[in-house]
């Protein structure tokens, strides 16, 4: 499978994992433009009052369509570190594995990174460190237009938080696990989802 190239995201759903098996590498775009209402800033994770959408504040939010990702500041005025993790410790607070994980990750949040770009990378490097997943992660030396260049797979704006149309193609499913909350297999949720109900065993719900 060749090398494939993805947008920075957030807690990233697990299906953008499930693409990265067998991958050679992943390519991180660092030279798109900034997009709202993308999983760039925002994840989604399942409460009891349903799914969640955790989003990360931007300076200038405004204006920041305009400015490359690699380059968008977290806007630290606003509290979202503590509201996010009081939201997590409330939704995954029993779950199986969260104490598992948790330390790792709060030290990711406490140190502040300035650019949403690191903030996302460091967390992106633990998780795949969690699921075992060992690729390089390298960053696009340019922007590449569609189709790309060069040999990757592109993968950019392919998942998306917004509800996707009925004739198109289910991208968000990995295999059905044991969720904290309802009956029903909820998809599309972050990787946090998988990672705090199923530990070490979460990789085996992506193939």
């Amino acid at each position: 499978m060749p090398a494939i190239l993805f947008e920075s995201q957030y807690n990233p759903p697990a299906a953008f994992f499930a693409e990265l098996l067998g991958a050679k590498a992943l390519y991180l775009e660092a030279h798109d433009n900034y997009r709202k209402q993308t999983y760039r800033n925002r994840c989604l994770i399942l409460t009891a009052q349903g799914v969640q959408p955790l989003t990360v504040p931007v300076i200038d939010g405004n204006r920041s369509e305009k400015v490359l990702t690699s380059a968008i500041e977290i806007d630290y005025r606003q509290n979202w570190v503590h509201r996010h993790w009081r939201t997590l410790q409330t939704a995954y607070g029993g779950s199986p594995y969260f104490e598992y994980y948790a330390d790792y990750l709060h030290d990711i949040y406490v140190q502040k990174p300035p650019l949403l770009f690191e903030l996302n990378l460091s967390l992106l490097q633990l998780q795949l460190r969690c699921l075992r997943l060992r690729l390089p992660i390298l960053l696009t030396p340019e922007y590449y237009p569609s189709p790309t260049p060069v040999s990757l797979l592109d993968r950019r704006d392919w998942l998306t938080p917004k509800a996707a149309a009925p004739a198109e193609p289910d991208r968000t499913s990995v295999r059905p696990y044991r969720q904290t909350f309802g009956k029903d297999f909820v998809p599309g949720l972050s990787i946090l989802d998988l990672l705090f109900t199923q530990g070490p065993a979460a990789g085996s719900f992506l193939t």
